[in-house]
């Protein structure tokens, strides 16, 4: 069966609707009645985007966003004029040592997986069914996340902490031994929930799940579906976890999010694909593009690989053109999505030098 296509009808309506969405953040951000003291401040130095900012094209005259925004200025410069007042989340990401970027907000991720959970199958995860999230819980937006997901499904969640910062520390101090203890620490906790309670869906990270299986075996634990998060799934490793890991019967959902992006979700592998995975942006809320590392202004073709550039456009959050540290294929649009996926997403030079991962 060849890899399905979509019409151009139907990719010229998703820009269309990507273009009024685009010009509504914009209005939205870039107001003085409801934008945030960050972009209100930007304006006055810059230019107005309201009256540049029609078409996702017209992107291109902003500058890349600079992660650095998130680590130095104190939170409350993202809050927008109309959640003033209105307590927000304070999430997380990236990093191993020193201050982590921060992302504020109210109600983006409920939005982000409500969506989700429309694209995985009640075979494979249940409604009613108890879920466990063997993965990184404290302050990133995974922990709250993972557990609305559950309960939008009418679920309950377990939880198994995962404190990557200090794995990857340990591994860039060539400390394994105390990695592989931690791991060992992480995966027994998962194993006594499995042995005691009936949960039915899991949710963790590729190297997690392998570790996992070496010592429980999944399906009769009753496992039915395992939603996995993480970036670096090589075609040859996707083989090994659905024919060996999951023994072909059990649901896999692999994704590629972050706190700054949501969740692109993957379409199913058929056998034209060869196990390459490739993930949607949740378009129009955020937008991917594959771009040449020389000159991001370029996008790369169909089947080429570059650089991942981000953009958010939520009423929560505005991020133009951050430069994410991964590398991906450009695939075309592909049903349900009328838009561009990326293929194959490993950590950013990953081919040219050595890249701590830790347990993703």
């Amino acid at each position: 069966m060849p890899i399905p296509t979509v019409a151009s009808e139907a990719v010229a309506k998703a820009k269309e609707q990507l273009n009024t969405h685009l010009r509504e953040i914009i209005d939205w951000h870039f107001s003085p009645e409801t934008g945030c003291p960050f972009w209100l401040d930007w304006v006055s130095k810059n230019f107005d985007p309201r009256k540049e900012i029609t078409q996702i094209e017209d992107m291109l005259k902003f500058s890349h966003f600079q992660d650095e925004w998130l680590r130095d200025l104190q939170p409350e410069v993202w809050v927008p004029r109309a959640f003033k007042g209105q307590p927000y989340n304070i999430f997380e990401t990236g990093g191993t040592t020193g201050m982590p970027k921060q992302r504020i907000g109210w109600n983006d991720f409920r939005v982000d997986y409500s969506e989700f959970s429309d694209k995985i199958s009640d075979i494979h995860f249940p409604r009613g069914g108890a879920w466990l999230m063997m993965g990184p819980t404290g302050p990133r937006r995974l922990r709250l996340a993972i557990e609305h997901l559950a309960n939008v499904r009418g679920s309950s969640c377990y939880f198994i902490d995962l404190d990557p910062r200090w794995v990857k520390k340990v591994l860039a101090d060539k400390k394994f031994d105390q990695a592989k203890a931690y791991m060992a620490h992480v995966v027994d906790q998962a194993a006594t929930i499995l042995k005691h309670r009936k949960v039915t869906g899991l949710f963790t990270t590729p190297k997690l799940l392998e570790a996992l299986a070496e010592k429980v075996n999944i399906w009769d634990a009753g496992i039915r579906g395992v939603f996995c998060g993480g970036t670096t799934m090589a075609p040859q490793y996707v083989r090994f976890i659905v024919e060996e890991v999951l023994e072909g019967r059990i649901g896999f959902y692999p994704t590629y999010g972050n706190t700054l992006m949501g969740l692109a979700a993957s379409v199913p592998i058929q056998p034209e694909d060869n196990y390459s995975i490739t993930y949607y942006a949740p378009q129009p809320r955020a937008v991917l593009r594959i771009v040449d590392p020389n000159n991001t202004a370029l996008t790369k073709g169909y089947g080429e690989w570059g650089r991942v550039e981000l953009t958010t456009l939520t009423k929560e959050f505005f991020m133009p053109r951050f430069l994410e540290r991964d590398e991906a294929m450009r695939r075309a649009p592909r049903p349900p999505y009328a838009w561009d996926g990326v293929a194959e997403v490993r950590p950013f030079g990953a081919m040219e030098k050595t890249i701590v991962e830790g347990v993703y």
